[in-house]
């Protein structure tokens, strides 16, 4: 069991990255990098999202939407359970932390339609990962988002004061940027975890 838990934290957080290897999520990736103070906040709130919607809609589909015969029903629901999260999240913010909240604008609300907090529920299911499994699937998702998007945010800010062609100024640098950080991640799919 502990086998199965490292190879999926290991997984998430380096082999199949949701921003480097699945691509999914790159919206707020890209919208909340500028700053290393914002990633982070983005990352965290992501990651508990991800890890609660985990946990949540395992629960649901394993007690409320297989026994019913509702499993057509799954990405609707899902998508209900992460809105619900983020808006729970969002009050939050708004509440304790409003810098970060404003700092965040438009992206916080849009962590509802992040592909990557559904892919990772949907993934849960598509790979039949029990209660435990699913949860720290959905925690090590996170935080593989949070590497990525503070690790892109770190180039970005050094790469603002550096001298490229004038016509890689703006979102040019940060796609070819994002690229090489890709590609440095692809070099973990060649990882073998155990056995």
């Amino acid at each position: 069991m502990l086998t199965s838990i490292l190879s999926i934290s290991l997984g998430a957080i380096l082999i199949n990255n949701f921003i480097f290897s699945q691509f999914l999520g790159c919206c707020p990736f890209l919208g909340c990098s500028s700053k290393v103070d914002t990633a982070v906040g983005m990352g965290l709130a992501v990651t508990f999202v991800m890890g609660l919607a985990s946990a949540i809609c395992w629960v649901v589909n394993e007690y409320v939407l297989m026994p019913l015969g509702l499993a057509f029903l799954q990405t609707l629901t899902f998508i209900l359970v992460i809105a619900a999260l983020v808006q729970f999240v969002e009050m939050f913010l708004k509440k304790s932390i409003p810098s970060l909240y404003s700092a965040l604008g438009i992206y916080l609300p849009l962590i509802t339609t992040n592909c990557a907090v559904l892919g990772v529920v949907l993934l849960n299911v598509q790979n039949k990962y029990n209660f435990l499994e699913s949860t720290v699937y959905g925690i090590t998702g996170g935080l593989g988002f949070l590497l990525a998007i503070v690790l892109f945010a770190s180039v970005r800010e050094r790469v603002e004061f550096a001298e490229y062609p004038k016509s890689f100024e703006g979102f040019p640098i940060c796609l070819v940027t994002a690229s090489l950080l890709a590609l440095a991640f692809m070099g973990f799919s060649g990882m073998k975890i155990f056995g």
